[in-house]
C-alpha cells in the first residue's frame, strides 16, 4: 500500500466520523423542533377551546336570537358557536347529572334558558381580551349573563407559557451544545491535517487558498451530515403517522419541511464557520507549537 493510500484512509475515516457526529446532533435538534411544533398546534386547538357562553333571556324572541347568530358568523375572534334551545341545556343538565327526573314536572318550568357556547380563536384566548370582546354584549337585547371561563382561560395560557419557556430553554440549551460537540469535531479533523496547512505555507499557497477546501468540504459535510439525520427523522415520522394518523392534526409535513430546511441550514453554517475557525487556528500556528 502506498504512502498516499495511508494518508487517505485517516482522512476519509475523520471525514465520516465528523458527518455522522453532525448528523447525530442536528438529529437531536430536529426532533426537539418538531416537538416544539407539536405542543405548539396542540396549545392552539386547547386554546381554540375556551371562550364564553351567553345565555338568553327566556323570552328572547327568534329575531334576537337570530340576530345574535348572524352576529357570531361576521365576527373574526370566532373559533366556533353553538345554539343551544332551553330544551337542549336541560337534556344535557340531565345527561351530566345521570338524572332521569323530569325536573319540569317538578318545578312546573324549564329553569334552563337559551344559550350561545363561543370559543375564541387563539389569538383572543386571554382573560382581558375576552373581556373586551364580550363587555358590548352584554348590554344587547335578549342577553341575560355572560359567563366566563375565567379559571380555565388562566390555567391553560399558564399551561402553555411554562411549557413553552421549558422547551425554549431545552432548545437553547441544545443548539449550545450542538455548537459546541460540531465545532470540536470539525477543528480535531482539521487537528490531524495541521502538517499539512503548515506543509502548504512553507511552498507558498496563501492562506485563502490553503482554507478554501477546507471550508468547502466541511460545507458539504455539513449538508450531507443534515440529510442524513433527515432521513432518519423521515423514516420515524412516517412511521409513527402509519400507527397513528392522528399525528398529523398536530403536526404536519410542511412544518416537517421546514424544520428540514433549518437543519440543512444550521449544519451547512456551523461546519462552514468551525472549518473557517479550525483553519485559521492552525494557518497562524507555528510549527514548533504544532506537537502541543
Amino acid at each position: 500500500m502506498s504512502k498516499k493510500q495511508h494518508q487517505g484512509i485517516p482522512v476519509l475515516s475523520s471525514h465520516i466520523t465528523s458527518t455522522v457526529s453532525v448528523a447525530l446532533v442536528l438529529l437531536i435538534l430536529g426532533i426537539v423542533a418538531i416537538t416544539s411544533i407539536a405542543v405548539r398546534n396542540i396549545g392552539r386547538d386547547v386554546r381554540e377551546k375556551v371562550g364564553f357562553v351567553v345565555i338568553m333571556n327566556d323570552n328572547a324572541t327568534n329575531e334576537q336570537i337570530n340576530a345574535m347568530k348572524q352576529m357570531w358568523h361576521k365576527a373574526d375572534y370566532v373559533s366556533s358557536v353553538k345554539f343551544l334551545s332551553a330544551d337542549d341545556v336541560l337534556a344535557r343538565w340531565q345527561q351530566l347529572m345521570d338524572d332521569d327526573e323530569n325536573i319540569t314536572e317538578t318545578l312546573g318550568i324549564n329553569p334552563f334558558y337559551p344559550e350561545f357556547e363561543v370559543t375564541v380563536k387563539a389569538d383572543y384566548a386571554d382573560i382581558d381580551e375576552i373581556n373586551r370582546l364580550t363587555a358590548p354584549i352584554a348590554s344587547m337585547a335578549g342577553v341575560n349573563e355572560i359567563k366566563l371561563h375565567t379559571e380555565m382561560v388562566k390555567s391553560i395560557n399558564t399551561s402553555m407559557r411554562s411549557v413553552a419557556i421549558i422547551l425554549m430553554s431545552i432548545a437553547a440549551a441544545l443548539l449550545l451544545i450542538s455548537l459546541v460537540l460540531i465545532n470540536n469535531t470539525v477543528r480535531l479533523t482539521i487537528y490531524s491535517r495541521r502538517f499539512t496547512i503548515h506543509t502548504m505555507k512553507l511552498v507558498g499557497a496563501t492562506a485563502g487558498f490553503i482554507r478554501r477546501p477546507f471550508v468547502v468540504s466541511y460545507m458539504f459535510n455539513g449538508i450531507i451530515a443534515a440529510f442524513i439525520a433527515i432521513a432518519i427523522l423521515c423514516a420515524a415520522i412516517s412511521y409513527i403517522t402509519s400507527v397513528d394518523p392522528d399525528i398529523l392534526q398536530i403536526f404536519t409535513w410542511p412544518e416537517a419541511i421546514c424544520v428540514f430546511a433549518g437543519m440543512i441550514i444550521t449544519g451547512m453554517v456551523i461546519c462552514t464557520i468551525s472549518a473557517t475557525f479550525a483553519a485559521n487556528k492552525y494557518l497562524r500556528t507555528d510549527y514548533d507549537s504544532m506537537f502541543k
